[in-house]
């Protein structure tokens, strides 16, 4: 256990808490703001990770700042918060996308720039829209999202940290099969004992399965994003955190696990 980094891991995310629980509890103005951020900041990483790995078909950019901007707005109409301006907002939605694809096959000579902006979009914007749709389901489901995949990194962190020996995979050597399945054990069993005596309109069981699948899923998302930061070459996607790296490195889990637990939900759930 190495308690200098812990407790700067530790002081980073006490500020980082503070300010994802002022968006997700304030209100729905709020809470576009934070997911509208977390693009953002997501999608800037990504450029700069994609410009490591395919240096020769870098997106310039102007094509970045119309990329998010045609992101953003999709993520402006899912959120049917001003759906008064439907039709104005569709436009500048669709213009850029398509102009952007042209450009990028024009100007790049190459599939890969239009490719990966393209792959932006499903990977970065996609899992905001449907938290969205998640916070317009119920208020709660965000929430417990981002709760479930914060215990399960932290408690992976610790008991990996104690008593991992056995490493889960090469693309991320730190991290072990003891601490991952811990966390997730430890995870199912806090959910479950929060389900049982807040009494929600949902089932305990449909609590802790939306927890295993935000875990599993949650981890899957943290490995995909040390296989970018590998090919990249680099220890962290970004700076925005001591000890935790850059927006990437901070919301990877809950890109992945987001669709599947909005799946989940559309399911079992609501």
């Amino acid at each position: 256990m190495n308690w200098p980094t812990f407790f700067t891991r530790l002081g980073s995310a006490v500020v980082f808490c503070a300010v994802m629980m002022a968006g997700l509890l304030c209100n729905e103005w709020s809470f576009l703001a934070l997911v509208a951020l977390i693009q953002v900041l997501c999608m800037r990483e990504y450029f700069r990770l994609m410009k490591k790995i395919y240096p020769k078909y870098y997106w310039p950019m102007w094509m970045q700042v119309a990329m998010q901007v045609g992101c953003l707005g999709y993520l402006i109409y899912y959120s049917a918060l001003f759906i008064e301006y439907e039709q104005i907002i569709f436009a500048v939605i669709m213009l850029p996308q398509f102009v952007l694809m042209a450009a990028a096959l024009s100007v790049h000579k190459s599939r890969y720039a239009a490719g990966y902006a393209f792959l932006s979009f499903f990977y970065l914007s996609l899992p905001m829209i449907l938290l969205m749709q998640l916070y317009m389901f119920d208020t709660l489901f965000p929430l417990m999202i981002i709760l479930m995949i914060w215990c399960n990194d932290t408690l992976a962190y610790l008991v990996g940290s104690f008593i991992g020996k056995t490493p889960l995979t090469k693309i991320s050597p730190k991290k072990t099969w003891e601490g991952t399945v811990g966390g997730v054990i430890l995870t199912l069993v806090s959910v479950a004992v929060w389900a049982y005596f807040k009494q929600t309109d949902y089932t305990i069981m449909q609590w802790v399965g939306l927890a295993l699948v935000v875990a599993i899923t949650g981890t899957f998302g943290d490995l995909l994003e040390s296989k970018l930061k590998r090919m990249a070459d680099v220890k962290d996607s970004g700076a925005m955190m001591p000890g935790h790296g850059g927006a990437l490195d901070r919301f990877d889990s809950l890109l992945i696990a987001t669709p599947f637990a909005f799946a989940y939900i559309s399911l079992v759930m609501y």
